[in-house]
């Protein structure tokens, strides 16, 4: 069969049968272009509104005319457009989870055990991080707002969260968990950061020590100065005056961290334990120890990966990140099923892990 295309002697131009221009061509699969319902009805020679009942678990089809629907589904690949029952329903089984940093470990069994509530509930979760920065924080969340979630968990970053107030007033549930809401007021679960940080300098007070070097986050961030308040009442309580060398707050990358740690070890009176304010400044404080042979105590706030398998194991104050995550998302679904109404502040509980090195003794 000769298969070659004829070319018009007049024009040049070839002569393309209309079966092979048109009836012959595959189909395009393009971005965007997703299978509607019309689509699905149309294939599988039903009305727009048997396809709507089958999609919707809805009574009244014959199993039959399911099964029709149901493979012309399949073979389209059609997913239902919940966008559409938003409008009718006004909910969207949907809810954000704005993070301050998705690289700290911390933030895992947080938004996993707000996941999991959201799944029990049959919503979808939607996460980001800020970045600790403010400004994106406010932008992350107004975002989800925009796109209409139901509620809101946040991680603050800022102190400031006056833009939240229209969202509240037109109902977005919001939860803020670790840090407290600035400047409005709303439902916020913490840890007891006070608390945890007091009991954990008191652990090192009790072995002996006297010359105690705090370094921690930032101090405009509320758990970093709520733990350097405990650190303070924990050395009042056993009248123990706090030197301005000993103290050093500010971003834990690693080469300020180090830089403070080194500071306190050194001079003719060196610190002789160091209470580090959360898991990144812990683990820098480590690799600081480990570079001297002057046994020096260690207590972190925040539990680390391996602490337990290190020579001395790492004393800890230890959070529960997942009760803390799972009591916000908890929080948030009773707020949108209307049985909370006034905002509460909930503080969790620490636990003090003890595992030998903040049970050192002074080492003169």
């Amino acid at each position: 069969m000769d298969r070659r295309i004829p070319v018009d002697d007049r024009t040049g131009r070839r002569i393309v049968p209309e079966t092979i221009r048109r009836s012959d061509r595959a189909p395009e699969n393009r971005y965007g272009n997703r299978p509607t319902m019309k689509d699905v009805a149309a294939r599988a020679g039903v009305g727009l509104k048997t396809v709507s009942r089958v999609v919707n678990g809805e009574p009244g089809v014959t199993p039959e005319t399911e099964r029709r629907v149901q493979e012309a589904i399949d073979a389209l690949g059609f997913r239902r457009n919940d966008s559409a029952r938003v409008l009718r329903k006004g909910r969207t089984a949907s809810i954000g989870l704005v993070l301050e940093d998705l690289a700290d470990p911390f933030y895992g069994p947080l938004s996993r055990a707000v996941e999991e509530v959201a799944r029990a509930h049959g919503a979808l979760l939607i996460n980001g991080s800020s970045a600790e920065d403010p400004d994106r924080e406010q932008e992350l969340a107004l975002a989800l707002c925009a796109r209409r979630v139901d509620g809101l968990v946040i991680i603050p970053a800022g102190d400031d969260h006056r833009y939240m107030e229209p969202e509240l007033k037109a109902g977005v549930a919001t939860v803020f968990v670790d840090r407290p809401a600035g400047k409005i007021d709303a439902d916020c679960v913490l840890s007891d950061n006070f608390g945890g940080a007091r009991d954990g300098v008191a652990h090192l007070i009790a072995h002996g020590h006297r010359r105690i070097g705090f370094v921690g986050d930032m101090p405009r961030i509320h758990t970093a100065a709520e733990r350097l308040r405990g650190y303070r009442a924990a050395m009042e309580d056993a009248g123990i005056p706090v030197e301005d060398s000993w103290m050093s707050l500010g971003v834990t990358d690693p080469e300020r961290v180090r830089r403070a740690a080194e500071e306190m070890l050194s001079g003719p009176s060196p610190v002789t334990a160091i209470f580090a304010g959360n898991n990144r400044v812990t683990v820098t404080v480590i690799r600081v120890l480990a570079e001297r042979t002057r046994p020096v105590a260690l207590v972190g706030f925040d539990d680390i990966e391996l602490a337990d398998l290190l020579q001395p194991g790492v004393t800890v104050v230890a959070q529960d990140a997942a009760a803390l995550g799972r009591t916000a998302a908890e929080r948030l679904f009773r707020q949108l099923d209307g049985t909370l109404v006034t905002p509460e502040r909930i503080e969790l509980p620490t636990r003090l892990i003890t595992r030998g090195s903040g049970e050192l003794p002074p080492a003169d």
